[in-house]
C-alpha cells in the first residue's frame, strides 16, 4: 500500500503487484497537485526496481529521489513506523470482527481512514484530516468494522412477502463514493450502498 503523511489523509491504494507502483505514484503526484495545489518535492524509497525505473519521471517533475542504503530499513524509519501503526490497527479490526485474513485489504483501508480521523500528539491534538482540509472531520458516518448490517434490496421479486433487505457485513469506506462498503456472505460479493442500517 502506498501511504505517507499526505496520502494517508486522502486515500489508500492497495497494490496487487509491485509493477503498479509507477503508475500509482504518478497518479498520486497529479492528484495532490490538482486537488490540494501541492507538488510532491521529494520521494524517499529503498532501491527497489519499481522506484528506480521512475528516474526519468522524477527528473521531469523536478522531484528529488532519495534512496536508503542497502539493508538499512531504519533510514526509512518514519515510513516503517507508519506502516507498523496501520498494520497494528488493521490486525485489531480483523481480530475484534472475527473476520478471516482474506479481508486484510478492507481492514487496511479502514484502519487508514480511522487513523486520519484520530487526534495526533504529533499534530498537537489535531487530526490528519483537519491539517489537510482545514476543518474538523464528521464522525456521523462511522460504523463498526465487521458488524452485521442490512442493505436495502432495490430489485425485489414480485412476492410481497419477499425480503426487502440483504444481510451483510460492514467492511469499510470506499474512496470517492458517498456510501459504505459491505460484503454479502450469501452471494460472496462486495458492493457499495448508501442504504445501510447497522442495528445497535
Amino acid at each position: 500500500t502506498i501511504v505517507d503523511d499526505f496520502s494517508r489523509a486522502t486515500w489508500t491504494y492497495l497494490l496487487l503487484a509491485k509493477s503498479e507502483v509507477g503508475k500509482v505514484l504518478q497518479n498520486f503526484c497529479a492528484y495532490t497537485e490538482r486537488q490540494f495545489n501541492k507538488r510532491v518535492k521529494e520521494v524517499r524509497s529503498d532501491n527497489g526496481s519499481e522506484f528506480m525505473c521512475l528516474s526519468s519521471f522524477f527528473r521531469e517533475k523536478g522531484i528529488i529521489h532519495q534512496t536508503s542504503c542497502v539493508a538499512t530499513p531504519q533510514q526509512n524509519g518514519r515510513v516503517e513506523r507508519n506502516h507498523r501503526h496501520i498494520l497494528n490497527v488493521a490486525r485489531a479490526l480483523l481480530f475484534q470482527a472475527g473476520l478471516p485474513v482474506k479481508f486484510w485489504g478492507e481492514a487496511i483501508s479502514t484502519a487508514t481512514h480511522l487513523i486520519n480521523l484520530t487526534p495526533s500528539k504529533i499534530l498537537h491534538g489535531l487530526t490528519p484530516h483537519e491539517v489537510l482540509f482545514g476543518r474538523k472531520p464528521s464522525y456521523e458516518q462511522l460504523r463498526v468494522f465487521g458488524s452485521s448490517c442490512y442493505v436495502h434490496r432495490n430489485a425485489r421479486d414480485k412476492d410481497k412477502f419477499g425480503a426487502r433487505s440483504r444481510h451483510c457485513v460492514f467492511v469499510g469506506y470506499p474512496f470517492g463514493k458517498k456510501g459504505w462498503k459491505v460484503y454479502d456472505m450469501e452471494r460472496n460479493e462486495f458492493f457499495v450502498s448508501r442504504d445501510v442500517v447497522c442495528p445497535e
